[in-house]
């Protein structure tokens, strides 16, 4: 007559981006504000879509969002990632602007310039894409 449920507790797969504390959040906010403000102008000229506020926050599990006002939201570890695999992140958050949606039409949008963002995808997923080189931010136009 009576049920009884065992509740286990499921350990969840710790997020890449967990671990890197407000010291870093404060270093390289700024560094991934230009950054992210010009590389959101450079795609824009290809997309066109309007947006409102841009965000560099200090996120747990996610490089991106886009809020249903059009305001972009990014974590600020963007900077510490390989470029091609920030501009993805920018370009995805960038297509929800049209798409609130992961459809075959959002993923049309994206693969307009990045053909190849399955693989992107996966390769965002690799925590190794921390333990590169330390950026020359100068380099890439942010300092």
């Amino acid at each position: 007559m009576f049920k009884f449920f065992i509740r286990r507790r499921v350990r969840r797969k710790k997020s890449i981006l967990a671990g890197f504390g407000r010291r870093n959040y404060l270093k390289y906010k700024e560094p991934a504000r230009e950054l992210i403000l010009r590389r959101v102008e450079y795609f824009n000229s290809i997309y066109n879509f309007s947006y409102g506020r841009i965000s560099v926050r200090n996120q747990r599990s996610r490089w991106g969002s886009c809020s249903k006002r059009g305001n972009l939201n990014f974590n600020y570890k963007i900077v510490l990632i390989p470029e091609k695999l920030a501009d993805y992140i920018i370009v995805h958050e960038l297509c929800h602007l049209k798409e609130f949606n992961h459809s075959k039409n959002f993923w049309a949008l994206v693969a307009k310039t990045f053909p190849d963002y399955k693989k992107i995808k996966q390769d965002l997923r690799n925590p190794e894409i921390f333990h590169t080189p330390p950026l020359n931010l100068k380099g890439r136009g942010v300092v």
